[in-house]
């Protein structure tokens, strides 16, 4: 094929390409809704050009600290204003955000920083005693050092001293903020490196660009049909996958970030009421929160709260509780690898005139793609072909598109594997159902296989959440010299509420077929990481190391 007409005298150029990046639309609601409110925190109030002029303050200062194209910035934050102008003033300077889990130990956190040769730390008084043990393995375990920027946020009281030589506020206001926040020359370019968790080994850092942050940005409006100027909460933490693209989203359309130090009933609700929230993410955890939080709490809520599910399979009394305090509930469904939700339970109009209980369980499936990722289904991971719709046929889901990640920083061999067969390989074991929506069975590591038969853990979790006393719950397999594994469920009451282990059981049997039953309840607090979700691996650790015992 030669040159056409097409081809010829009409190029690219600066009037009619730019660069996709989420820094862009910063600038576009500064100019727009520049008077409107971005950030609010406790006493502090910044409206959008005030939020622009902040973040070009912060992306000037961390210039004059040698950040530029591909330096790593950590930061260890909470959902304050800081984090948000974090999102906007690093990729301005085509520099990479790094966001630490504030739960994390000592060890890791200098692992991490190391691991992606960060530049800049810019971290909260709070995590003072963590991050002065981390920087202190950081120098004398891998032999670097890093600039620590201190935030003394004036809504935190507590205890925390400064390990810097900076300090936020006096920063900004030593340096004229830049002219503009640009968008890279390159979209491809990496905007952030996130950690998975690691349950084994070293956790790997997930590296993201600016393409994708822009569209799963665009997507997460589209997908919630998100108004102009919505107020949003911050309960979902910023430093998890970049709060899902949300810190973009949020600019994206000129609305209020609601800052949130602490995520507790009692604060989300007050917060909800005081600031009319319409829009929040949370971990079926913290959703729970507010369905068992008294009434009382709940009242003067007027407007029309919209929240967002992922992290974990909710269960589907979650999704009822939702319901009957009157929360429009949207579940979603994605990883770190494809910054963060990437596929929805799109809603269908047919499915209002369903039972309550029906509703609930088309809500609970992981759905379909996002509207601007190019591809979402099941495979069989071996063959690679496309499992039948047909609700029994188990495969592994799989993403390809302009929303999955660049691949593992300094880890080809992971990348690669990820990668294989040209789609992204999830772990998740699902179905596809007959109208093409995706219903995970478990992660792979998750199905307990019990006398050839495979259980479902979620399922039975769904089974547990059905009692009115089960605030949590948990089901592992625990090894077993019959049947080689048999599930054993960790439970966690409701405040006030109680269950015995018989009574539990009864409950299952009435749901679930016999062999899915837990052979055990344990009434033991359930880990969790900072984002809600459950960390079965320690439970899989307590069941090997009692089965040990035995």
């Amino acid at each position: 094929m030669g040159m056409g007409i097409y081809d010829t005298g009409l190029d690219r150029r600066a009037a009619n390409f730019v660069a996709l990046s989420p820094v862009s639309f910063v600038e576009r609601s500064a100019e727009v809704f520049g008077d409107l409110p971005a950030t609010v925190h406790g006493r502090r109030r910044f409206t959008w050009v005030q939020v622009r002029e902040r973040s070009a303050r912060l992306a000037a200062a961390l210039r004059s600290l040698g950040v530029g194209r591909g330096s790593t910035v950590s930061t260890m934050l909470a959902n304050t204003p800081e984090m948000v102008e974090a999102h906007y003033a690093v990729p301005a300077l085509n520099a990479v955000i790094n966001t630490l889990n504030t739960r994390l130990d000592a060890a890791l956190l200098a692992w991490q920083i190391n691991h992606c040769e960060a530049r800049v730390l810019i971290t909260d008084r709070e995590f003072a005693p963590v991050m002065r043990e981390a920087l202190r393995q950081l120098r004398e375990q891998h032999g670097r050092q890093v600039i620590v920027i201190d935030v003394c946020d004036s809504e935190y009281a507590g205890p925390g001293d400064r390990l810097g030589e900076h300090e936020y506020e006096a920063l900004l206001a030593a340096h004229a903020p830049l002219a503009r926040l640009e968008v890279p020359a390159d979209e491809w370019d990496a905007i952030a490196v996130s950690y998975t968790s690691g349950t084994t080994g070293d956790p790997k850092g997930v590296v993201t660009h600016h393409r994708g942050a822009y569209l799963n940005a665009v997507c997460n409006a589209a997908t919630w049909t998100m108004p102009h100027c919505p107020t949003y909460l911050w309960t979902l933490p910023m430093f998890h996958c970049n709060g899902w693209c949300f810190p973009w989203t949020v600019a994206m359309l000129g609305g209020t970030h609601v800052c949130l130090r602490r995520v507790e009933a009692q604060a989300i609700l007050d917060a909800m009421r005081e600031h009319g929230v319409d829009h929040y993410c949370a971990a079926p955890i913290v959703h729970n929160l507010l369905i068992n939080a008294p009434a009382e709490q709940r009242a003067g809520i007027t407007q029309k709260v919209r929240a967002m599910v992922a992290g974990a399979a909710p269960p589907a009394a979650m999704i009822e509780g939702m319901a009957k305090i009157g929360f429009d509930i949207t579940h979603v469904y994605g990883l770190t690898e494809v910054y963060g939700p990437a596929a929805v339970a799109v809603k269908r109009e047919a499915w209002s005139g369903q039972s309550l209980s029906e509703q609930t369980r088309l809500n609970g499936r992981q759905g379909v793609r996002y509207v601007l990722q190019e591809g979402m289904t099941v495979l069989d991971p071996d063959t690679m072909a496309e499992v039948p719709a047909d609700a029994q046929t188990m495969g592994e889901i799989m993403f390809r598109g302009n929303i999955v990640m660049k691949g593992y920083l300094k880890n080809p061999a992971a990348t690669d594997k990820a990668f294989a067969g040209g789609w992204f390989h999830t772990g998740d074991l699902a179905v596809m159902e007959s109208d093409r929506y995706v219903k995970i069975k478990d992660r792979s590591k998750d199905v307990i296989i019990s006398g050839g038969e495979n259980i479902s853990s979620i399922e039975v979790e769904d089974a547990l959440y059905r009692h009115p006393a089960v605030m949590a719950c948990a089901v592992v397999a625990k090894p077993d010299p019959k049947w080689g594994e048999t599930p054993v469920a960790f439970v966690e009451c409701k405040p006030g509420a109680m269950a015995t282990a018989e009574e539990l059981v009864a409950h299952c049997k009435g749901l679930l077929a016999s062999y899915k039953v837990p052979r055990e309840i344990r009434f033991e607090e359930i880990p969790k990481t900072s984002t809600g979700k459950i960390q079965k691996f320690q439970l899989r650790e307590r069941v090997k190391s009692a089965s040990a015992i035995e």
